[in-house]
């Protein structure tokens, strides 16, 4: 019978020593400061002569690593642990049953989110499955893009008829297709939300927190790129990447400005509709960013609700009568959703409550909040309020 070392070593995927070297250097030296994913990013970027396989397998063992991390045995050499991490994904892909919902409860998440949001099996048996890749074809263009990329599937009802998911190896970035524009990869909640805002051509919009633009992107194509939408960050970085996105997927409707989310606006425009992208903890997210389970603590999930009240209020004169407000954040903390709709909805009383319906349930009756849950759909963990000023 094989040691518990050897069957890890063949769960590696037959890891060359310099891809070990990697991970090793990403799984230690990741902190708050400095995101996996970053790290990652720099590590293939420096080394060029890694061939693509075992820059997917270094992808593949960093993420598995943090993902099943309450798991290893900190005692053991950081390879002990890769192996065992990929061992671990290994066997819940084959036979997810054979995990129990209260080992992965206990163990898949740090412990002081049981005191902001239900932990359930099902969550958690999201969180620990590989991601799955969405995108967001042209308007009427999904089965186009579905042939020329091939190992696609589509969502399949509207109003989310084109939206894919891709199953295939291939880097898309480097898809003919995507350089013509005739895609984005956008999250299949994050595309709910650009639905939920309902633009209309014509309207003026204001994507307050837009970061680097998926959601502005798909906010102009609802417009049929007529009207204006006004795009802000406080970061000149993203901006600049949206303008690049922007130019690809001929996107014009548009004018950015920074905006570092205080009470001086960029502009005096008042809007049909502001959609509130506010930035949040993330934890809806932890499917495909697992390194900020471990990162990610209580204090910022208060700091962050109190970011998020407060940039709700300075949007407030930017909403022209009859004019919505939508707020949505990747995030399931009771902090950063209920109590900052409820919070907003006891400070603004000329807001009313709007009634939204759901892109991903559409037989669902209309709320005024909407839940994306990763368990459900496969996408990022969402929630979205919105509001319509009174007086139009």
């Amino acid at each position: 019978m094989k040691s518990i070392a050897a069957r890890r070593e063949g769960s590696a995927l037959r890891m060359s020593p310099d891809v070990y070297e990697i991970v090793g250097r990403i799984v230690l030296g990741a902190d708050r400061n400095h995101p996996a994913d970053n790290l990652l990013r720099e590590e293939l970027r420096a080394q060029r002569s890694l061939a693509r396989s075992d820059a997917a397998l270094a992808s593949k063992a960093v993420f598995a690593w943090f993902r099943w991390r309450g798991w290893l045995n900190e005692r053991e050499t950081v390879r002990e642990q890769v192996n065992c991490a990929l061992e671990l994904a290994d066997r819940f892909a084959r036979k997810p049953e054979s995990f129990s919902d209260n080992d992965l409860v206990a163990r898949a998440v740090p412990g002081w989110v049981a005191g902001e949001m239900e932990i359930t099996p099902a969550w958690v048996r999201s969180l620990q499955a590989e991601p799955r890749l969405w995108l967001r074809a042209k308007r009427g263009q999904a089965a186009t893009v579905a042939a020329k990329l091939g190992d696609c599937h589509a969502f399949g009802t509207a109003p989310l008829a084109d939206t894919l998911e891709y199953r295939g190896r291939e880097d898309l970035f480097l898809t003919a297709a995507f350089h013509a524009g005739e895609f984005e990869l956008q999250d299949l909640s994050s595309q709910a939300v650009g639905l939920i805002c309902e633009a209309q051509p014509g309207q003026t919009w204001w994507d307050a927190c837009a970061g680097e633009g998926g959601k502005t992107l798909h906010l102009s194509e609802m417009m049929e790129n007529k009207g204006m939408l006004w795009v802000s960050d406080r970061a000149a970085w993203r901006l600049q990447k949206l303008k690049r996105r922007a130019a690809r997927a001929r996107v014009f409707n548009y004018r950015a400005a920074l905006w570092d989310g205080g009470a001086r606006l960029s502009t005096k425009t008042k809007f049909d509709g502001v959609l509130m992208d506010a930035p949040c903890s993330g934890i809806g997210t932890w499917q495909r960013n697992p390194h900020a389970r471990w990162t990610t603590t209580i204090e910022d999930v208060k700091e962050l609700a109190a970011v998020q009240k407060q940039l709700l209020a300075n949007a407030v004169p930017a909403v022209k009568r009859g004019g919505r407000l939508i707020y949505a954040v990747c995030t399931l903390a009771r902090s950063e959703t209920l109590e900052v709709a409820g919070d907003f909805q006891r400070r603004f009383s000329e807001f009313e409550p709007l009634a939204l319906h759901d892109p991903l349930n559409p037989a669902s009756p209309a709320a005024t909040q909407i839940w994306c849950r990763p368990e459900q759909f496969g996408g990022s963990g969402m929630f979205v309020a919105a509001w319509i000023r009174r007086g139009g």
